[in-house]
């Protein structure tokens, strides 16, 4: 079993506005620091090698997805690594969110879920709180593989 990740974020302002470049011009860096992190598997991408192009929710939600082979990997590169000083900082160029924003699920090996199944997995975190089917980083102890 691989843990899968899906997140959103409301930005601020449109990608392109220059207010936004302390975020959109580091996503080359973060996604190539993914790429490499232990752990890694897969991540959602467009044309452009990043995820931006996709957009569900509405034109201002970000979307990530990605596949890791645990949740202490995640963990690390979410918040030990390079990568932790941007998302500390994410309140510069993001909303805050009320409802959960972030949700983790267990797929089989060489499993690459869909932004459908992403979403269908935040509503049921939303909507029936953690469970073996979707749960957060707190929980995730309870929901081994």
């Amino acid at each position: 079993m691989q843990l899968a990740q899906f997140n959103i974020a409301r930005m601020r302002w449109p990608l392109d506005d220059p207010r936004m470049d302390g975020f959109s011009t580091r996503l080359d860096e973060l996604n190539a620091l993914a790429d490499s992190s232990p752990g890694f598997v897969w991540r959602l991408e467009d044309a452009d090698g990043v995820a931006t192009s996709y957009r569900p929710y509405d034109e201002m939600t970000l979307i990530n997805l990605s596949v890791w082979t645990s949740v202490e990997d995640l963990k690390a590169f979410t918040y030990r690594s390079t990568h932790g000083e941007p998302f500390r900082a994410r309140r510069e160029w993001f909303e805050p969110m009320d409802a959960p924003h972030l949700v983790l699920w267990w797929v089989d090996d060489g499993v690459r879920p869909t932004v459908a199944d992403g979403m269908d997995r935040l509503r049921r975190l939303t909507d029936d709180g953690p469970s073996e089917q979707a749960f957060t980083f707190a929980g995730a102890s309870r929901f081994t593989r």
